[in-house]
């Protein structure tokens, strides 16, 4: 059976660009509604720069593994605590799938605490290899891209062979489907402002939630709450607004505008004023 794919267009406040505000070309795609509890989405970046060149471009992670397979490169990325970054240069396209949090540990061949901020080999990933996928797999994504990687055609291709070979992950387990819905809470709903609301929306004690995300997404409660929170922190600036951080900070459920702008700088290595100075 082959799965397509459809377009899409997407606000993604986790992407945030380079400091002079470049970002490659980059598409996105929908799986097959079949396949939502495997994956959120798939994104081909194309870019070409000139020689002497270069683009650091840095993402505020979610909580989910990312499988990118490159011209050079195929791996499956654990979830990063901090932020992402990737040094473009000359020319390059990838073919990249945002999955579910449900999928992680299948693919990891274990708890997700082992694959936290690191990387594996499309080779090594035990998940994929057992769903009869993982051979070759990288192989027949170039085949495609290769001839022309801006080509949507070719694109939508590359992401149908991926979804194929995900779909192999179905059907979800209970837990995996619980931890899908846990995320989905967080990032949707901006009233989730502490640990504890998470706990009185699950029903669920503190320590319980803290050993199913560590075992499932390999981070913590608080982790989940406060990455959201600085994903709107970069979406308000970002749309240059022009908000009062202090009262943004209030808004999201920070003591003061120094927390705020502590969790933003430790994160991004930059001061909320200093992003929102950045060109976009």
């Amino acid at each position: 059976m082959t799965w397509s794919v459809a377009p899409i267009e997407v606000d993604e406040p986790a992407h945030l660009r380079d400091a002079r505000g470049f970002t490659p070309s980059l598409r996105r795609w929908a799986p097959p509604a079949a396949l939502n509890d495997v994956v959120r989405r798939f994104w081909v970046p194309v870019w070409s720069l000139p020689p002497s060149a270069s683009s650091v471009q840095r993402v505020l992670q979610h909580p989910v593994c990312q499988l990118v397979v490159g011209s050079e490169e195929a791996v499956l990325v654990g979830p990063d605590r901090g932020m992402g970054t990737r040094e473009l240069r000359g020319s390059g396209w990838a073919v990249g799938v945002m999955l579910q949090p449900a999928v992680g540990t299948v693919l990891a061949g274990g708890p997700m605490t082992g694959l936290t901020d690191r990387q594996l080999d499309l080779a090594a990933v035990r998940g994929l290899d057992a769903a009869g996928g993982a051979a070759g797999l990288a192989s027949r994504v170039r085949a495609v891209m290769a001839p022309g990687p801006a080509d949507p055609e070719r694109q939508a291709q590359a992401c149908s062979l991926l979804a194929t070979a995900l779909a192999a992950l179905l059907p979800v387990d209970e837990e995996g489907l619980l931890v899908n819905r846990l995320v989905a809470e967080v990032e949707a709903d901006p009233g989730i402002r502490r640990v504890g609301d998470l706990c009185e929306r699950f029903a669920t004690t503190e320590r319980t939630l803290q050993r199913l995300t560590a075992r499932r997404i390999g981070l913590s409660p608080k982790w989940l709450v406060q990455r959201r929170r600085l994903h709107e922190v970069a979406e308000r600036l970002r749309a240059g607004e022009g908000a009062d951080l202090a009262t943004v900070a209030a808004e999201l459920g920070y003591a003061d505008q120094s927390h705020l702008t502590r969790d933003f700088r430790a994160v991004t290595g930059t001061t909320p004023g200093a992003f929102a100075a950045e060109p976009r």
